[in-house]
């Protein structure tokens, strides 16, 4: 009996659309790419400004939106997202899984290079998944390969990956940057200081806390990247990059707060609005201090007027959210315990905790990494003085947030999350008890660990909408974290630039189609 393990053909709707059936998808470049407009000429170089340098150039330890943007250009996956967010042959281009799900076999594009010119091949791909399976490595989607036992190569360009159990995630899970492909000869250290990837860029040249440039991978396996070089430069607040961009010296940059967005939008400059699958939220670390108790947790989430939070930091320009920020699993807000905000029974919560007379809770906030992040921190404390909870918050700039963040040093943290089209990778590195991530998120059980591999093991997107309401509803009912709302991002692009395409997920990843007249 087949368990219905199979995955579509053409792409895997990673909104959930379609049912996961059975036939191999292939193809030679990456379907849903835009061509770049027949206006443009080709080739230009762009300048990005970004607020902060990259904290890491290893693909499998970016966290920092700055450093995935400049790495995701650089490296390749197994499989990619379209601009839809559908799931679509990478460096893999077909797949089909066994009758009973429990092996996939990953045919792998042939003649593709890294840019120091080796091939690259089945012996990269086994080396790459089993590194980051390996604990050691400290790769941050290593729970996404939880369900596979063996990874193994049957020829030159043939990967066989046998599963303990059918995993519906599998392929949207090795689309995203944190499961790149290295060459096998590679070191951290090494790729740390000279990236070598197969993306549409390749790394050129880094002057630290300045710039980092990409130039035109000429052996790309896909379409011919359309710009000559991508330059990455720091300017370290949006408003400076938007006068940067007034005189000339930067042609695009992604921005957070809308305030900033309003003012760069001009004669020259275009503003594209787009809906974010990231979330903002206030993580509680449920291993410490007041915050090992349930109903500390619960006075905090119902002290919190989430509207509030989102007027003032992002003019109100978003929503209010629930753990679950992918269209086709997303969590209904009503049904959290507090679904407005309400001091009675944050009073109660903290009364039946005995902390009547009040918490303190230290609460570290980065400075940098995104624009909205210290006025949401300062909402915040004034909305939780009002319940007697004192948020004291300590201010970091990016770097010393990210590390502290990754250590799970913190008892809570004012945090955007990247979402995820699929829920299990999105959380299940998080809220597992074996997640690799689950020292960042503070909180597991048993149940969520049941929900999560019945997640996987699912392919019927109403099954799987089922089994996430609930894992949605565990969260919110033992107040895991406080999720306060979605937002937009706003690609600022000067009047050259042409052919580019904001996703909802915040890649950048079709800079490989602009140009710059």
């Amino acid at each position: 009996m087949s368990h219905g393990f199979r995955f579509t053909r053409g792409a895997v709707s990673a909104l959930g659309i379609a049912a996961i059936v059975s036939l191999a998808v292939s193809g030679c470049s990456s379907p849903g790419t835009p061509a770049p407009a027949e206006s443009a000429k080709s080739g230009g170089s762009l300048v990005v400004g970004v607020t902060s340098d990259p904290d890491t150039l290893f693909p499998w330890k970016a966290t920092q939106f700055q450093a995935v943007n400049v790495l995701q250009n650089v490296y390749g996956t197994l499989t990619e997202f379209d601009g839809d967010l559908n799931v679509v042959p990478g460096l893999a281009e077909s797949w089909d899984a066994s009758e009973d799900g429990l092996t996939v076999t990953l045919k792998l594009r042939e003649g593709v290079t890294f840019a120091d010119g080796s091939t690259f091949g089945s012996e990269d791909a086994v080396s790459s998944l089993t590194k980051i399976q390996e604990q050691a490595t400290a790769a941050v989607s290593r729970s996404a390969l939880a369900s596979v036992t063996a990874i193994e190569a049957s020829d030159e360009n043939t990967v066989l990956l046998t599963l303990s159990a059918p995993d519906a995630a599998l392929p949207a899970s090795l689309a995203v940057i944190n499961m790149a492909m290295l060459s096998s000869d590679d070191t951290e250290e090494a790729l740390n200081t000279t990236p070598n990837g197969t993306g549409a860029y390749s790394f050129d040249t880094r002057a630290a806390n300045q710039s980092i440039t990409l130039v035109k991978n000429t052996a790309y396996w896909g379409d011919e990247p359309t710009l000559k070089s991508v330059e990455f430069r720091v300017i370290p607040d949006e408003s400076s990059i938007v006068s940067a961009m007034q005189s000339g010296n930067v042609q695009m940059a992604v921005f957070d707060d809308p305030l900033v967005a309003q003012t760069a939008e001009s004669g020259t400059i275009t503003i594209a609005k787009t809906p974010q699958l990231s979330y903002h939220a206030l993580q509680l670390n449920a291993t410490r201090g007041d915050l090992t108790d349930v109903n500390v947790r619960l006075a905090i989430s119902c002290a919190i007027d989430r509207q509030e939070v989102l007027d003032t930091a992002a003019l109100g320009e978003g929503e209010v959210t629930g753990p679950i920020t992918s269209p086709a699993y997303k969590s209904d807000t009503d049904a959290r315990p507090c679904p407005e905000r309400d001091l009675k029974k944050a009073a109660a919560y903290l009364a039946k905790a005995g902390k009547a007379d009040g918490v303190t809770i230290k609460t570290i906030v980065s400075q940098g990494e995104y624009a909205t992040s210290v006025n949401e921190s300062q909402n915040l404390k004034a909305q939780l003085a009002e319940a007697k909870i004192t948020l004291d918050v300590e201010t970091l700039e990016s770097g010393a947030y990210v590390d502290r963040w990754i250590a799970g040093d913190f008892d809570a943290a004012v945090a955007l999350n990247g979402g995820r089209p699929d829920p299990d990778g999105m959380y299940g590195r998080y809220f597992t008890s074996t997640g690799n991530l689950n020292k960042v998120a503070g909180y597991s059980s048993p149940e969520l660990d049941a929900l999560f591999a019945e997640g996987r093991a699912s392919s019927d997107p109403k099954d799987r909408a089922a089994i996430y309401e609930k894992v949605s509803a565990e969260l919110e009912d033992n107040a895991a974290w406080v999720w306060l709302f979605t937002s937009y991002s706003y690609t600022a692009t000067d009047s050259a630039v042409q052919g580019f395409v904001p996703m909802a997920n915040g890649s950048l990843q079709y800079l490989r189609t602009t140009t710059v007249n």
